[in-house]
């Protein structure tokens, strides 16, 4: 197995975005690409990481194999990258470690132990979602991070004209629309109105490494878990996020 990035940091910031969620998780190659699937601890949410064999500048993967991951320390070593750094990775010939290399104006290379994991094949959440937004990342980094002051839990929103992003407490209330002929307002879609509330601190976890200029698309369904996906390079993640059910 051998597989070469032109730039280990698109890598970088692809695992320091699933590591902020997930502690350990298996990496599946095939033929056709580098994928995980996991969820985190609490089992609230989910992450769909894909990386298409035609990103890299080389893929050599013989046959469908599992790399069992502590996801914190990879994305510590991953952290090393150096912005002109193009990124290997390979297996030890005793096939218990991943050996990470970063070359650039040195060659530096880590070998990161494998580590056994029991998991399952995950299918992602089979819903038939009733709106649909495409905006700028920072609109929704802006949002939570005003929604911070007043809650832990955040309600986002569709209408047909607009996006909401809405908090309640005792400290007060907060609501932030972004209308549909708003410049950072991409897209816009809704069969119906759809207003879900999420815990506050997950989605700012999953907005914590895309740019302000990023796209983000965001998939909704009352009381349904909340589909937010964006890329990094030309890998693609996908979030899902189980909602807060509020009782009558």
């Amino acid at each position: 197995m051998k597989l070469v990035l032109e730039k280990a940091v698109d890598f970088q910031k692809s695992i320091a975005a699933i590591s902020v969620l997930i502690d350990e998780a298996e990496f599946i190659l095939d033929e056709n690409a580098l994928i995980l699937k996991a969820t985190d601890p609490s089992q609230i949410s989910m992450i769909d990481f894909e990386l298409s064999k035609g990103s890299f500048k080389e893929y050599s993967v013989e046959s469908k194999m599992k790399l069992g991951m502590d996801l914190d320390y990879l994305n510590q070593i991953m952290s090393r990258a150096k912005s002109t750094d193009m990124l290997s990775l390979e297996l030890s010939e005793d096939k218990s470690r991943l050996i990470v290399q970063f070359k650039g104006a040195s060659t530096r290379r880590f070998q990161v132990p494998l580590i056994d994991i029991s998991s399952v094949e995950l299918p992602n959440p089979k819903i038939d979602f009733d709106a649909t937004v495409k905006l700028k990342a920072a609109v929704l980094q802006d949002a939570l991070k005003d929604a911070a002051l007043i809650s832990s839990h955040v309600s986002f929103g569709v209408e047909s004209d607009k996006f909401f992003v809405k908090a309640n407490s005792s400290k007060g209330s907060l609501e932030n629309e972004t209308k549909k002929d708003d410049k950072n307002l991409i897209e816009l879609n809704a069969s119906s109105p759809a207003s879900s509330m999420f815990p506050l601190d997950y989605l700012r976890d999953m907005l914590k490494v895309p740019s302000g200029d990023a796209e983000v698309s965001i998939k909704l369904k009352s009381n349904a878990p909340v589909e937010l996906s964006y890329s990094i390079g030309a890998a693609s993640l996908t979030y899902f996020l189980a909602p807060r059910i509020e009782s009558e």
